[in-house]
């Protein structure tokens, strides 16, 4: 857990210069990820959003920062995360709330069938293939730590409606640990690669599901990151200024 009376932060932009993040100054910091993740929510007005993990708030803060009218609700187990992302709730002056609270520990009801869309940034890799860092708050966003996909998946299902989405941003390695995490009470699965250049492989992906759907899986075309020279690609460009991002 982190100490929230010795961590330094800073105040950062994102869309654009429309939404204000408090991070922590050194450790895990917001990256393309959440934002490619929020764009990609097909969130409209008067809806309900679940932040699983939300750390400082930088997915659901760029998702209300892009649909105005929005309700988030942050769910983070580390009490000095969560006071950040009230912070940058209030900051920002968005409508939800956060609750410090770990995943595995919300009850079968909370939220029960009552919202809209979930989504989820979760730890990259399994504890048994991880090198974690020697940064608390790094090692924390990285490596799973008493849930595996499975656990967030299972706490998506419960407080989402029907025909509610989920969408998460992950290795492109763990698809089938995703998809597996996901074969009970979901269908309509997009899986949506992330290219950091042309002609790579996808290093990421972004899947989105939907609670009781039923059509098939759809592999879509993905997005290229960066240009040859490494600067971001138009597309890419557009999504981190706030366009976005249809799977």
């Amino acid at each position: 857990m982190s100490d929230l009376g010795a961590m330094e932060t800073t105040e950062d932009l994102l869309l654009d210069g429309r939404v204000r993040l408090i991070q922590p100054k050194t450790g895990y910091r917001a990256a393309v990820d959440p934002v490619l993740l929020a764009a990609s929510v097909p969130a409209r007005a008067g809806e309900r959003a679940v932040d699983l993990g939300c750390g400082a708030g930088a997915v659901f803060a760029c998702l209300a920062g892009r649909v105005a009218g929005v309700e988030v609700i942050g769910v983070e187990r580390d009490p000095a995360m969560a006071d950040l992302a009230r912070r940058t709730l209030d900051l920002n002056g968005f409508t939800g709330r956060i609750e410090t609270a770990d995943l595995t520990d919300l009850p079968a009801t909370w939220e029960a069938g009552r919202i809209d869309h979930v989504v989820a940034n979760p730890p990259y890799l399994p504890a048994d293939r991880a090198d974690p860092s020697p940064d608390a708050g790094r090692a924390a966003a990285g490596v799973e730590a008493g849930a595996d996909l499975a656990d967030w998946m299972a706490a998506a299902r419960r407080c989402l409606r029907h025909k509610g989405t989920v969408t998460v941003v992950h290795r492109a390695d763990r698809l089938d640990d995703i998809l597996s995490a996901l074969s009970r009470g979901f269908g309509s699965v997009v899986v949506f690669p992330l290219f950091p250049k042309a002609g790579r492989d996808a290093g990421r992906v972004l899947v989105r599901a939907v609670r009781g759907g039923r059509a098939p899986l759809r592999l879509a075309p993905g997005l290229v990151l960066h240009e040859a020279d490494g600067a971001y690609t138009a597309a890419a460009e557009a999504i981190l200024r706030g366009a976005p991002l249809d799977l």
